[in-house]
């Protein structure tokens, strides 16, 4: 831990790594509680894996952009730490695996010397925040959205009013009415608009995939661009005062937005503006620190050596630029995974012949930016050497896939292994959807939807069948007519039929044979509203027997062994936790925090720290009476219903009037002063009421 301290600068990190250090240590020798363990950790990008005994680590890389040196400083921590393979997610992060729980502290610290973070990429907090691959050099585009992304990022990083939410929340940037950011499926989505001469945003709320997807609701048609931090500020808030925390499977954003409904929902965010610190954020885009092309003196000749596969490439992976005299070049990465020694080759290339900087894509892919034209050929050539000029950019040949059962808990059935299997079907079967990117296909291993599958026009996602025999099988959903329809507006996906994995590829045989034979031009999403569900469940229907199964079909793609159904392989702490005494421990923590804020004059962290101590502590009182908790809310209320009203602990007020401070006072230096010694007097209060029925219990 040492090391940590003397090399680090930033003291907020540095004391980001020695907690976690700290907790491992806690961890290992029993004296933390699994779920608190659990969730710390996740919140620094630290992920249980199927394997035992290793980790997954997400790094956080906001809307994708990742400079030169940080390339190299993540394939030095992937081969130091992990196995030299670096996985692209569809929310534009790297994940590395098989990584040592114990030495994560000292990974991080490597990655944070190139000011590469680890922090909130999993977990229960704002995940990477996502944007268009193309921002900044978007034909199409209103303006570059990657100041405001990295200032809303930024901003919330750390914030308290995000540290332990109900669940995960996820937010995208469009650049244009394109919406390549996929506003429509998450829980907070801005696309980019121009309202008399004025830049903003049109806000989506709301959305989501995994088992029941939703579409977003428009939150506001234009917000100009200083309140989009304010009015993120105040749905946090409200999602994690309001949100489920009891069910997992219900505790996201657009569950809230459904119970409550939209206008309800507006009406609370409204309401809590005047808690909100910053009424107004100004993003000044101008001081954005944007990668420039270098200024090159002369132009490296190359020889071609095959003309036809250049000029196919041409055709499919080089993007159009906004600015004259360049063009940004697609990689197709085959399922998001390369190798850090081809990492660190690029890394060099984009440094000495373009803006030394990479954006990856939500397909799992890599955008080169400013590329000057007449370099294309040397940049083939070069890209040739590492393999990574396969034709078919963002094409229907190029599928999106999570890691599945390779790595993930989760995963029911591989992902990569019918990936595979269905690119190779489509290369060799049907070469003229190189250039086809009107067919979007996609492939997750369980329904939870990491590779977006029910946002396909072709959706396969991972399951299991029984025969009658009571042999279990892998097998895959299929899902149709899914789609992005521009401007926020989307198309979520049917469930037609399920089928054992293997007969994967000849379902995507008959789909493209019947697309290619009726559609008469239309695209795969309208000809599958013209179609329908119930005639490709006609189409299809057949593949689903299971009486008539090989020994192959027990087998999954990629596979060598028989099919075992596992989900969920979790860790185990191996003893008891007092998790009451945790709690208060943590609330001692939370007014830690909000003292040292105050002290720094933030006062708005100040005030949350305070009320979440508050919360804390009610719910380990709450636990102690054998009580299930869930929303914050529901908290407050029962503490109020079992120990106030009883008689049982005297506040001189409810405990509603008490907390609920937090959205009736602006917050200043005196209220927040006030709040945390308010937070402190209950948290006295509430363990002085449990020692003394601790006592009372045992002198029975």
């Amino acid at each position: 831990m040492q090391s940590f301290r003397t090399e680090i600068e930033n003291p907020v990190v540095e004391r980001d790594i020695i907690e976690l250090a700290k907790k491992i240590e806690l961890f290992n020798n029993g004296n933390i509680d699994e779920e608190k363990f659990r969730s710390l950790r996740l919140a620094r990008g630290v992920y249980g894996q199927r394997q035992e005994g290793v980790q997954m680590i997400r790094i956080k890389l906001p809307y994708g952009k990742v400079k030169s040196n940080q390339l190299r400083r993540i394939s030095d921590v992937s081969d130091e730490y992990s196995r030299g393979r670096l996985h692209i997610t569809t929310r534009q992060d790297i994940q590395i695996h098989y990584v040592d729980l114990n030495r994560t502290p000292e990974l991080w610290a490597e990655l944070e010397r190139d000011d590469v973070t680890l922090r909130e990429a999993c977990g229960n907090t704002v995940r990477n925040v996502t944007a268009s691959e193309t921002a900044g050099i978007d034909v199409n585009e209103a303006f570059d959205v990657s100041p405001y992304a990295d200032a809303l990022y930024k901003f919330f990083l750390r914030n308290p009013i995000c540290q332990e939410m109900g669940r995960k929340f996820k937010v995208s940037f469009s650049s244009s009415d394109e919406d390549t950011g996929l506003s429509y499926m998450h829980d907070l989505g801005f696309i980019a608009k121009i309202k008399d001469g004025v830049r903003g945003f049109k806000v989506m709320i709301g959305g989501g995939l995994g088992s029941q997807p939703r579409h977003a609701d428009v939150l506001y048609d234009f917000v100009e661009t200083n309140k989009i931090i304010p009015i993120m500020e105040g749905v946090l808030r409200i999602f994690d005062r309001h949100g489920e925390r009891k069910s997992r499977a219900k505790a996201r954003m657009k569950f809230l937005i459904k119970d409550i409904g939209l206008e309800a929902f507006k009406e609370l965010v409204a309401a809590e503006q005047h808690a909100v610190e910053f009424k107004s954020v100004a993003i000044d885009a101008d001081s954005y620190e944007a990668s420039k092309p270098i200024n090159l003196k002369s132009i490296p000749s190359v020889k071609i050596n095959d003309d036809k596969a250049f000029e196919t490439w041409k055709s499919t992976n080089l993007i159009p630029q906004k600015q004259e005299g360049y063009v940004a070049i697609g990689i197709k990465v085959l399922l998001g995974d390369f190798y850090t020694d081809k990492a660190r080759l690029l890394a060099d290339l984009v440094e000495k012949y373009a803006a030394g900087e990479i954006r990856l894509s939500l397909r799992q892919n890599i955008v080169i930016p400013f590329v000057k034209e007449e370099l294309v050929p040397f940049f083939y050539t070069e890209l040739e050497k590492l393999g990574f000029v396969e034709a078919g950019y963002n094409k229907a040949v190029d599928i999106t896939a999570c890691p599945g059962t390779d790595t993930c808990n989760l995963g029911i059935a591989s992902s990569t292994g019918i990936a595979d299997e269905l690119e190779r079907v489509i290369k060799a079967e049907y070469p003229q959807y190189l250039k086809n990117d009107d067919v979007v296909i996609k492939i997750s291993g369980c329904m939870n939807a990491c590779g977006q599958h029910n946002m396909a026009n072709i959706g396969f996602q991972g399951m299991s069948v029984r025969t009658p025999d009571k042999l279990v099988a892998p097998a895959l959903q299929v899902l149709l007519g899914g789609g992005n329809l521009k401007d926020g507006n989307g198309q979520f996906a049917d469930k037609v039929v399920k089928v054992p994995s293997k007969r994967g590829p000849e379902a995507l045989r008959r789909i493209l044979n019947d697309f290619e034979a009726n559609a008469t031009g239309k695209s795969f999403i309208e000809y599958y509203k013209v179609t329908g569900e119930r005639y490709f469940y006609d189409l299809l229907n057949d593949l689903q027997d299971v009486t008539n199964l090989t020994q192959d079909d027990f087998i999954d793609w990629g596979a060598k062994e028989e099919y075992v159904k596992e989900i969920g392989i979790g860790e185990c702490a191996g003893v008891v936790i007092d998790l009451i005494a945790t709690l208060f421990f943590e609330s001692e923590e939370k007014i830690e925090n909000a003292k040292e804020s105050l002290e720094n004059k933030v006062y708005s962290s100040a005030i949350y720290h305070a009320y979440s101590s508050l919360v804390n502590s009610a719910k380990a009182l709450l636990l102690a009476e054998n009580k299930s908790t869930n929303t914050h809310s529901g908290i407050i209320s029962q503490f109020d219903e079992l120990f106030v009203k009883s008689g049982k602990i005297d506040l001189g007020s409810s405990f509603s009037e008490l907390i609920y401070q937090i959205n009736k006072f602006a917050p200043t230096e005196d209220f927040a002063t006030k709040y945390i010694k308010a937070a402190n007097q209950f948290l006295e209060e509430v363990k002085a009421y449990r020692e003394a029925q601790t006592i009372k219990r045992q002198a029975v």
